[in-house]
């Protein structure tokens, strides 16, 4: 059954939505300020293993999100979500305080762990609340969620230069700790109190679920690789000026946006279905751009394409997946997050050891991507493929 909420709610879930993808993405925007001499001086291997408390707090509040709402309601879990994002966004804003110290990296940690935590739980509690107040536009609705979520995203690499040519990179953690503040007061005074599905409640992940798993894991893997390594593979193999770098970061968020924008309209005339089986060939294509080019121009170039291919993977899993098992919906989202998170946390701390240990440049790293969306384009047959539709998945909207 449908529920209804007032533009005033629907507005305040989307705009949840935007400031989502900003804490998020702040982390790797930032990633030459964690990684430069004068700065956090991170190595490459401890850049990357701050973000294993990210994953792993992502992954429990998204499994464990589904069941807290039971008792929180889904309002509940997204005020608790937002809350770990304000302490994440207000501990990076005083790191700078520890710069040069050994606090400077457990505190990052802590950051990171946080916003994991904030993100697993807000990410579960948006879409399965979209989904549920539009039942009979559930992919359009979450493509349009997760526009505004990478519009957010999109929108950190700019502040971040931007904050940085002024020496006060800080400021926007410290901007973003004043927005969640708001959003939290306004929602804690919101009616938005949705009923968990009862059916929810069911025991067991059905069989085909962990096709989609498989699909967003995988999905993790390359998104993470773009999101959180262009601007150091461009800055330091490709010698591209650190501006520059960040735009191709920018262009690769921005393109995740628009397509998002651009498939929730054409869903109308083309079948989603077959858009999310072909946007993976295209992601395989774009990584081999990536892996050769030499100049600025050409990385933002080829992360723009990277990002038009990643849009639209992740939400229409999410609400194929609604689609498919509509009782479960809470359940299916929280359990798909925390397997995207899964593959974020191998990408996120796995290309430092392997360029270390390996010795592999990281072309050769984004080179693999292909290998990897490949891979993707075979679960997104699979999960096309649904047993009760006729052998598809029916998504008519």
């Amino acid at each position: 059954m449908a529920k209804t909420a007032s533009a005033f709610e629907i507005g305040l879930l989307y705009s949840a939505g935007i400031v989502q993808g900003l804490a998020l993405v702040t982390f790797p925007a930032a990633s030459a300020i964690f990684t430069s001499p004068t700065g956090f001086n991170l190595s490459g291997t401890r850049y990357g293993a701050m973000f294993i408390p990210q994953v792993v707090l992502a992954i429990l509040a998204s499994a464990l999100g589904p069941r807290l709402a039971r008792g929180l309601g889904l309002r509940g879990v997204l005020l608790l979500g937002l809350c770990c994002d304000l302490l994440s966004m207000a501990l990076l804003t005083i790191s700078p305080l520890l710069i040069g110290t050994g606090g400077a990296f457990v505190l990052l940690c802590a950051a990171t762990a946080a916003l994991g935590a904030g993100f697993g739980a807000a990410v579960m509690a948006l879409n399965t609340l979209v989904e549920g107040y539009f039942p009979a536009r559930a992919d359009a609705a979450v493509l349009a969620l997760n526009a505004l979520l990478g519009l957010g995203t999109a929108l950190a690499p700019v502040l971040v230069a931007l904050f940085t040519g002024l020496g006060i990179w800080w400021a926007l953690p410290a901007l973003m700790t004043l927005l969640l503040a708001l959003l939290v007061f306004l929602l804690f005074h919101a009616r938005l109190e949705v009923p968990y599905p009862a059916a929810g409640a069911e025991s067991g992940l059905p069989s085909r679920f962990w096709i989609y798993a498989a699909a967003v894991l995988l999905y993790g893997l390359v998104e993470t690789l773009c999101g959180n390594w262009s601007t150091l593979y461009l800055s330091t193999q490709r010698h591209v000026p650190v501006q520059s770098a960040s735009f191709a970061l920018t262009a690769f968020w921005v393109m995740v946006t628009i397509g998002r924008v651009i498939i929730a309209l054409l869903q109308r005339v083309l079948s989603t279905q077959w858009i999310y089986v072909a946007l993976p060939v295209l992601l395989a294509a774009a990584f081999q751009f990536i892996a050769r080019t030499e100049s600025a121009s050409g990385g933002i170039a080829s992360f723009a394409a990277a990002g038009f291919a990643c849009s639209a993977i992740l939400p229409l899993s999410i609400s194929f997946g609604g689609t498919e098992f509509p009782t479960r919906a809470a359940t299916i989202s929280g359990e798909l997050i925390a397997f995207y998170q899964i593959g974020y946390g191998i990408a996120a701390f796995g290309v430092g050891p392997l360029r270390g240990i390996g010795g592999l440049e990281y072309s050769a790293v984004f080179s693999a991507g292909s290998v990897i969306a490949v891979a993707l384009g075979i679960m997104a047959l699979a999960v096309i493929r649904s047993p009760r539709s006729s052998g598809s998945i029916n998504v008519k909207r």
